[in-house]
């Protein structure tokens, strides 16, 4: 842990909480980590560099918040909005423990069967031992969705920022990139122009962008190589992926852009994009659709929506990932993704989450097309990032 301030258990809202806990029978909301496991435990309460140790965190229906933190670590809890009771023993942790949960329902980052891993989040060790102790443990999946997941609206306003910039930075480098088809332009360059642009429109990244060409765009997570990499040859695609946020401690954008190296797309590269692109735009017109008759909506559901599309097209054979995941804090985060193929996502996509939509279609060793945009729901509805996405390929 480290002295950030707890800020998200400082702004808690109480009452909602305990409407979220009555609604999936839960008595308390328990928070584990233990050397960063769990990003949810992380973004509630801060934890930084110093979580060598075991802390659970008690977030009850009413009453006081509980913290169980190790004696050599009680520092980054000074300004615990509650009680913090220490232990250094394993005994004293059992028996700080007991009280907390026996005969209690705790809600905890778990999720049976690692139906979706973005929320099996606690040991199986842990769960052993509080059973032991007493409690029964059930998911935690709308108290993750509600209030950590959640955008603040300074992180809006910085994903907002963001968007805008790497779409101008993709349309950028992609009308350029197109036009040098045939004369020597490498994924590795190509990839070094585009960072030095997001870092000149004040963006930071944790990893480099994807830049593939031709074939290699049918890869869907490749990495370019110098010495290895590809160079761009008329009548290629151009797929680039990028991402970046103001900081590397808020909400990031992610969008992925096409192009391709010639005047004249042919029929086959086009049908794919076309497809690729309307199904990007069925998976928002169900979430719009489902919001406008009040109706609740699960990331599954947009993913059968935009996977529909591609399979009526004839190429769902090719669409070999989820259609978007979830964005919080971490680029890919622990709120509702939209999934129905690598996991069944039923988590409800609740106001304040945010997540990428971006599905693809991968020809091995021909060529591949991703389209990504990214969604943010707040109290008016779907707002779709950048402000203008991506229509049509971009040609030389």
């Amino acid at each position: 842990m480290s002295g950030v301030p707890v800020s998200l258990l400082s702004t808690l809202d109480r009452a909602a909480l305990k409407t979220t806990l009555e609604e999936i029978g839960a008595d308390a909301w328990l928070l584990f980590d233990f050397h960063g496991l769990n990003p949810v435990a992380g973004r509630m309460l801060s934890l930084g560099g110093m979580g060598t140790r075991r802390v659970f965190v008690l977030l009850p229906r009413t009453g006081d918040l509980v913290a169980v933190g190790h004696k050599i670590e009680l520092q980054p809890l000074a300004d615990f909005p509650g009680k913090v009771v220490p232990y250094a023993r394993w005994q004293e942790l059992h028996n700080a423990l007991r009280p907390l949960v026996e005969g209690r329902t705790l809600a905890m980052e778990i999720s049976p069967e690692d139906a979706v891993p973005y929320l099996d989040r606690v040991p199986h060790g842990v769960v052993e031992l509080l059973t032991r102790l007493g409690a029964k443990v059930i998911p935690s999946a709308p108290l993750v969705s509600r209030f950590a997941a959640g955008w603040s609206a300074q992180e809006l306003e910085d994903h907002l920022f963001a968007a805008e910039v790497l779409a101008r930075v993709a349309k950028d480098a992609l009308k350029r990139a197109v036009r040098l088809g045939g004369t020597g332009l490498r994924e590795s360059t190509l990839q070094a122009e585009v960072i030095a642009a997001m870092k000149q429109g004040g963006l930071m990244l944790n990893a480099p962008p994807i830049v593939g060409f031709g074939a290699n765009a049918a890869n869907p997570h490749y990495e370019p190589l110098p010495g290895s990499d590809a160079e761009l040859r008329k009548g290629e695609v151009v797929l680039l992926d990028l991402w970046g946020g103001r900081s590397l401690e808020t909400v990031f954008a992610d969008q992925t852009w096409m192009g391709f190296a010639g005047d004249r797309v042919p029929d086959e590269v086009d049908l794919v994009w076309r497809t690729v692109r309307d199904a990007r735009d069925a998976a928002v017109t169900t979430l719009r659709e489902a919001q406008g008759r009040r109706a609740p909506v699960a990331g599954f559901q947009l993913d059968q929506a935009a996977r529909g599309v591609i399979t009526a097209a004839g190429f769902g054979d090719y669409f070999v990932h989820r259609t978007g995941h979830s964005i919080d804090k971490d680029l890919h985060g622990s709120g509702p993704h939209l999934d129905d193929y690598e996991t069944h996502d039923d988590r409800r996509l609740l106001p304040g989450v945010g997540f990428s939509v971006e599905p693809g279609v991968y020809l091995t060793g021909r060529f591949g097309v991703r389209s990504e945009i990214n969604v943010h729901i707040g109290t008016e509805g779907a707002r779709v990032t950048p402000a203008e996405p991506q229509v049509d390929l971009i040609t030389g």
